[in-house]
């Protein structure tokens, strides 16, 4: 087990960032398979099957990287906004928030969520934020991931619970973004709602797959880095 799981709970006070947070975050997140500044735009097509009716919904995801760092928990994150639509209806808008360490590691500071239903917001249904009541900040992508390597993703108790470990490595993996090699695949256990995942991320770019029951999400187009 990847030792960035954060076992030794939260820092102490001395270290001036809130309970729940490692010190000495930077809002620079770089790590090679989560490469934030070199992706700011991301767009994802796929489909997965209505439980209830059998039906095929048309699966897109939209990501966009800010350009500037904000501060959340107290801490300056870059910030991902993440919005979903079903069959071309907007379903959830999302605040992502992340963070780097020196060795770069990324943690998950937290998340916003609005969740929508006929064009409305409905719910803020799973979102938390480090610092918050038990609310830790989860290690999304480890700075050197090996296979066999487990790490908590997201420390909300009884709101997110996700955790991943690393399954495959020098993975090849085809959208039509491109042909990307060097990938680690990665399985991700959701307890709160018993839901199993596999992703797939490459250097240089990040997730370009994700894999489920009755369904799939691709990555189909990336932007080059913004200049300056």
């Amino acid at each position: 087990v990847v030792a960035l799981a954060l076992s030794a709970g939260p820092v102490a006070a001395q270290d001036a960032t809130p309970v729940g947070v490692p010190a000495g975050l930077s809002p620079v997140v770089d790590n090679p398979l989560f490469p934030l500044a070199l992706t700011p735009i991301k767009v994802y097509i796929g489909e997965e099957e209505d439980p209830e009716t059998g039906e095929t919904i048309a699966l897109r995801v939209e990501e966009i990287v800010r350009p500037l760092p904000a501060e959340v928990a107290g801490i300056e994150v870059t910030v991902v906004d993440v919005t979903e639509y079903e069959d071309g209806e907007l379903v959830e808008v999302t605040e992502d928030y992340y963070a780097q360490d020196e060795e770069g590691a990324v943690y998950y500071i937290g998340e916003a969520v609005d969740n929508y239903e006929d064009g409305e917001v409905v719910d803020h249904e799973g979102e938390w934020l480090a610092g918050e009541g038990d609310n830790q900040a989860g290690v999304f992508m480890p700075a050197d991931p090996q296979e066999g390597d487990s790490f908590e993703q997201e420390r909300a108790p009884g709101i997110a619970e996700d955790r991943s470990t690393v399954i495959a490595v020098d993975q090849a993996v085809s959208t039509d973004a491109g042909e990307f090699e060097g990938c680690i695949q990665t399985e991700d256990y959701a307890p709160l709602d018993d839901v199993t995942e596999y992703k797939f991320y490459c250097p240089e770019v990040g997730q370009v797959r994700e894999e489920f029951e009755g369904g799939f999400l691709d990555l189909v187009w990336f932007s080059e880095p913004r200049e300056g």
